[in-house]
Formats: C-alpha cells, structure tokens, sequence
C-alpha cells in the first residue's frame, strides 16, 4: 500500500495535440530519476495507440500534496512572505486604483497594458513583454521549469469608452467602474510576485505572470485563447485566475455560445407597403420562442436575449434588425442541445415571418457565431484545487466552491488543472457604473493568492 510520502504528481504531454494531463497520486518512483520506466512506458504499442491522451513524462511538484498549504505557510520565509503583503497592502490598494483609472474597454485594452508591463518590471519579473493580442507577461523562474504555473488577471473590462473611469474613496469604499473585475486581481497579482521577491522565496518551479485580453463579454477569451495556441501551447501545468474579490473557488467553467442574429428584408414605408415582411417582427417572434424554450435545471442552463436593434424611423417597415443571444451550461452536451434548439427558432421565425407576408421579397437571416467559452470542470484530488482548499483553510477563510465563466475556462478544456478565485476584499454591482469594493482586511485574500502561489510552484 502506498502512502502519501511515498506518492507525487506527474503530467503527461501529448506531443501532437500538446494537452496535458496531471495524474496526482502516482508512485513517488515514476518522479524520482526511474527514467527506464518512464522510457519503457512510452515505448510501448498500447502507448503510441493513446498518443493523444499520453506522449511524454515529466514531474511536476513531487511532494507539495503531501505537505499541504498549512506546512507550507509554517515555514519562515512564507510567513515572511505573508506578512509582507499585509504590510503593502496599501500600495496594493493604490495600484488597484491606479490600473482602474487607465481605460481598458473592450478590444482597447494597450494604454492599460503598458502600465501593467511597468508595474511587472517594477515588482521583479523578468522577460516582461506585450504579445500581439495584447496580453502582458512576465516571468518569475525556478529552480526548474516545471512544475508551471501560470497565475493571471484579466486587463479588459465590460465598459466602453464613453464610460467615465474615475475612483472615488469613501472609508474603506472604492466606487469605480472595474474597481474589483478585475482591477483587483491585477493589483494581487503583482503583489504576490513583490512578496516572493521581497522574502527571497525561491520555488522548485517557475511562474508565469499575465494580464490578459478580451475575458469580458464578446471579447470571446481570446487572449487566453492566444496564450494557449501560442507561447504557452504544452507547456503549462497550473493555471490560476484572479478574477474579482472575495474567495470563492471557481473549479467548475461554464461554457457559453454567443449569437448575433440578423434578419433583413427590403423594408419600406409603413402604410404604404404593408404587407412586407418585417425584421422586427421577425425577431419578436424570435424572443417568443426563445421565452419558451425547456432546459435543464440540471445540469443547469440557461439563455438570454442580452441586446436587440433595428430599424429606421418609428413609421417605416426596417429592413434590418438583430438580437445577441447568451447560452449558457456547465455541460457541453446540453449546451449543444440548446444552442440547436436556438437554431431551429431561428428558423421557425423566418419562416413564420415569411409566411405572413403580403408583398415584397423573403426575408434572410445570418446567425453569427461571435462568443465560444467552452465548458470545463478541475475535480477535487488535483493540487490546483486540493492546494487552493489547503491555503483557505490555513488562513482561516471561507471556503466556497463555485461555478462561473473567466479565463479559467480555457485551461480547463484541454487538460490542464485550472481554477480561478477572488483576490480578497468585498464587492458590489459588478458590471455596473455602480461598481465598488470594500477593502476592509483585503490583504487576506492577498495572502491567499500569495501562500496558492507559493503551493502550487513547489
């Protein structure tokens, strides 16, 4: 019987398709230098049969389970580590204002970036560079390479440029659009590479520090997208997300299918030409049939009409007219279920617009693809998850395991153990011109971003 001591972590790469697999109770002997074993395995025909699930091992982290995140934090420069970020919280604070006050509305994220680039430079992190989708990186090495962890913040956020930016203090209160998603997570981040710096820890592994593109809205991941077809294709182990505040534990990825649907017709005057097929109408019948559609309450999924426009003048027939649908399950499955039944009252609208026309030519439509979040779920027994349970628990917070859509979703798709969670403090009205965080005790969740780090680069 194998005990704790005597098992560790190992991901397995595919070199064709570079996903990743972590298998986290294997014997401590695959870790530990048995390279004909290793050699054997890979050799073999039932392996070359499963290249895609299995192509090369390598360690990550032997032992870091086995201790747990409360061991961890017992240590001296861990705890020194800690200590430092309560003390600079403050600075940690400023920057989360200072990074909220640049403009970063979707798809015009650059002036925010560049900040971020400085601020990284200004914290330790080496190799610090601005790729082309825009995301912002730095690295912090190890004694190794492996294991990875890649910890993130999103730059973008839901708000466009016409949106006044300004924070406003009030006690422990900052009001601000994005002041919490996720200005507080860029804040966290770089504070946890200060503190690793400041306390002179050195991890077995290397980190990877990002401030990524596009995570809100139509924005569709795509920098995380970009990060994992690119510079970080197969060669990430752990990914974490800071994402908003609080502490809750997002292991499981909602996936969402984005539409814009457009109806067009030749439109005309609305007495005169009567009779004509109308978008409008076309897209009301839509929304009726949306309204009606059955869906699971488990696993659960659920749709929006998010955003409709059209049309030219209050007395004229319009000749356009679309609507932005969000579907939306933690089960790809029936997320693929719902987005066909979208589809067909699509077509049942078109057809039952047409159908009712008097004069004039059919109406078409065009059904645009514009958001593609896939589902993922990390369970528990992955040190991701498993290290992220241990650091609440050894700085005595909450914990909360939830469900959510953010970067985390990505990694999460193809194989790699990835979570997201909040970045301490206390918010209200995300997403709204309303947007505020309490800092009361924010450097908590500090700590916790710090001590997973830590854990997780072991």
């Amino acid at each position: 019987m194998l005990t704790d001591r005597d098992e560790g972590s190992v991901s397995i790469r595919c070199t064709s398709c570079s996903k990743t697999r972590v298998l986290d109770r294997v014997p401590k002997r695959w870790t530990s230098g048995d390279r004909l074993l290793t050699r054997m395995i890979v050799s073999s025909p039932w392996f070359r049969l499963l290249a895609c699930t299995l192509a090369v091992a390598r360690p990550v982290g032997v032992g870091t389970q086995g201790r747990g995140a409360a061991e961890i934090a017992a240590e001296a420069s861990v705890r020194r580590s800690l200590d430092l970020v309560r003390s600079f919280e403050q600075e940690t604070i400023d920057n989360q204002v200072r990074l909220c006050e640049i403009p970063a509305p979707p798809f015009g994220e650059a002036a925010r970036a560049a900040a971020y680039a400085q601020l990284m430079r200004s914290v330790g992190l080496t190799n610090v560079r601005i790729d082309a989708s825009g995301n912002v990186l730095g690295e912090r090495p190890g004694r190794a390479r492996e294991p990875h962890l890649v910890l993130s913040a999103h730059l973008d956020t839901v708000f466009p440029a016409d949106v006044p930016v300004h924070v406003s203090r009030d006690q422990n209160w900052l009001r601000g659009p994005g002041i919490g998603d996720d200005c507080r997570g860029l804040a966290v981040i770089m504070a946890a590479a200060r503190a690793l710096n400041a306390a002179g820890i050195r991890t077995g592994g290397s980190i990877t520090f990002v401030g990524t593109v596009g995570e809100e809205g139509l924005g569709d991941l795509r920098g995380v997208k970009a990060l994992f077809a690119t510079m970080l294709r197969g060669k990430s182990d752990r990914f974490v997300s800071v994402d908003g505040d609080g502490y809750a534990v997002t292991h499981v990825g909602i996936g969402s299918r984005r539409y814009r649907v457009t109806y067009r017709g030749p439109g005309g005057h609305s007495y005169d030409d009567f009779g004509r097929a109308s978008p409008i109408n076309a897209i009301g019948l839509l929304v009726a049939s949306l309204s009606r559609l059955d869906v699971p309450a488990v696993p659960r999924t659920t749709f929006n009409a998010g955003r409709i426009s059209g049309g030219t003048s209050v007395n004229s027939i319009a000749s356009e007219a679309w609507m932005e649908v969000d579907l939306r399950s933690s089960d790809e499955t029936a997320l693929a279920r719902l987005a066909a039944g979208f589809q067909a009252a699509v077509k049942r609208a078109l057809d039952e617009e047409n159908g009712r026309r008097k004069r004039g030519d059919p109406l078409t439509v065009a059904i645009d693809l514009v958001g593609n979040r896939p589902a993922g779920r990390t369970e528990a027994g992955t040190a991701v998850l498993d290290e992220a349970v241990g650091a609440l628990k050894a700085l005595g917070l909450p914990l909360r395991l939830v469900e959510g859509s953010t970067d985390a979703n990505l990694p999460m798709s193809i194989g790699i153990p990835a979570i997201a969670i909040g970045g301490g403090g206390a918010g209200r009205d995300a997403h709204s011109p309303r947007e505020s965080f309490d800092t009361t005790d924010s450097w908590k969740g500090t700590q916790f971003v710090t001590l997973l780090a830590i854990a997780l680069a072991r």
